[in-house]
């Protein structure tokens, strides 16, 4: 017998951690384009990420897990990653998977594509198309 959702139908928060609130808005709205909803400094960054509340979360210490904390669906993983290229974004290479790939996209065994690059904090981040 299935159980009843308890946060299924709920709206999911992200979060991410960040040492420098500075370079993290910039990054994040300057760089990705998402909208800043709130400054709740010294504690946070609140972005929209289409309708998505990310919370950018001021920390003193910070070790970057090396796996994807944050990706995206994206239509186009070409166009995405050049537009991010073009605006300073350094994709990653991981030996065995990508480091043959131009621009560093790895095509899954299921045909979804993956991108992966990384915030101002070391945070691993990604796009894909599915």
């Amino acid at each position: 017998m299935a159980q009843e959702s308890i946060l299924g139908k709920c709206k999911l928060v992200a979060f991410v951690a960040t040492k420098d609130p500075v370079k993290a808005r910039a990054f994040y709205e300057g760089v990705l384009g998402l909208r800043l909803v709130e400054d709740v400094q010294p504690f946070a960054l609140v972005f929209d990420a289409n309708e998505t509340m990310l919370r950018v979360t001021v920390v003193r210490e910070h070790n970057p897990a090396p796996f994807t904390v944050l990706g995206w669906g994206v239509k186009s993983i070409e166009d995405t990653v050049e537009r991010l290229t073009a605006a300073g974004v350094e994709f990653q290479r991981y030996p065995g998977i990508n480091e043959g790939d131009p621009k560093g996209i790895w095509t899954a065994p299921g045909g979804a594509r993956v991108a992966w690059f990384k915030d101002p904090d070391g945070n691993v981040l990604s796009v894909t198309q599915f």
